[in-house]
């Protein structure tokens, strides 16, 4: 059983998360040095950073080892969908065709990301019928 998310992560937590997807369970001096990579941020406030997501069930922490690792509590994909199916409701108040107008018209996207749109769409009424 999967532990409730709590809320949603903010901007800096979600930089971790993406760091554990990327990288997988890793400890907080790991992930401590691929933040500073970006922008100066200390050893304490990555720990900090990550007991407040532990507390909001976005990441586990296993005490198997000396230092704690830290994991992801759901895929990259669940904490997607569950961010488009947000924005989509309180935005958009679950127009999908108002997103996709406001995303299209704020940015240029390349004839790569225009065909998989159609992709997904066609493949998304397919299984409709």
């Amino acid at each position: 059983m999967k532990p409730e998310i709590k809320s949603q992560p903010t901007p800096s937590e979600l930089e971790i998360l993406h760091i554990l997807w990327t990288r997988g369970a890793s400890t907080v001096r790991e992930i401590h040095d691929v933040l500073s990579e970006a922008k100066e941020v200390g050893y304490t406030s990555a720990l900090k950073l990550l007991q407040i997501m532990t507390a909001k069930g976005l990441v586990t922490r296993t005490e198997d080892q000396r230092a704690h690792v830290y994991s992801a509590t759901q895929p990259a994909e669940t904490t997607k969908q569950q961010f488009a199916t947000d924005v989509l409701q309180r935005v958009f108040r679950g127009s999908a065709s108002q997103l996709m107008q406001h995303v299209l018209s704020g940015k240029r996207g390349s004839q790569e990301e225009i065909d998989e749109i159609r992709r997904l769409l066609d493949e998304h009424e397919r299984t409709l019928k």
